[in-house]
């Protein structure tokens, strides 16, 4: 089985700074289109998860970047199967334990995914 249907390993704690210095690293990453890359520093945040909620949201962001990254390989199946994976995560309102924004970034994920958008980009949520 792999990372994109497991629950988290067990709770690895990441100081806030490590954490946010993490996110930054990754937002960056998936910026870029770097996708892979993101993906691994994403999970670093996913694997310090204790709440089942919060670790679906991250779920979802890593297959984000795993179904662009098969969309950069043309692997359509893939992008498929990965895609509809990261959106079923991503749905409903955004989580104030995760601090990036959710909502516009999976409207955009889903268009990207069929060929009619760019990339989604991620944002750090403003609303703190």
């Amino acid at each position: 089985m792999t990372a994109f249907h497991r629950s988290p390993p067990p709770s690895t704690a990441l100081s806030p700074e490590h954490r946010r210095a993490t996110l930054v690293r990754a937002r960056d990453l998936f910026n870029a289109g770097a996708y892979w890359e993101a993906h691994e520093a994403l999970e670093t945040v996913w694997r310090s998860i204790i709440r089942e909620e919060e670790a679906l949201v991250w779920q979802g962001l890593i297959q984000a970047a795993a179904a662009l990254l098969h969309q950069q390989r043309d692997n359509r199946h893939g992008v498929e199967v990965v895609g509809r994976a990261a959106l079923e995560k991503l749905a409903g309102p955004g989580r104030p334990d995760v601090e990036f924004e959710t909502a516009t970034f999976r409207a955009q994920l889903a268009r990207a995914l069929t060929g009619e958008g760019d990339p989604p980009r991620l944002e750090f949520r403003t609303d703190d």
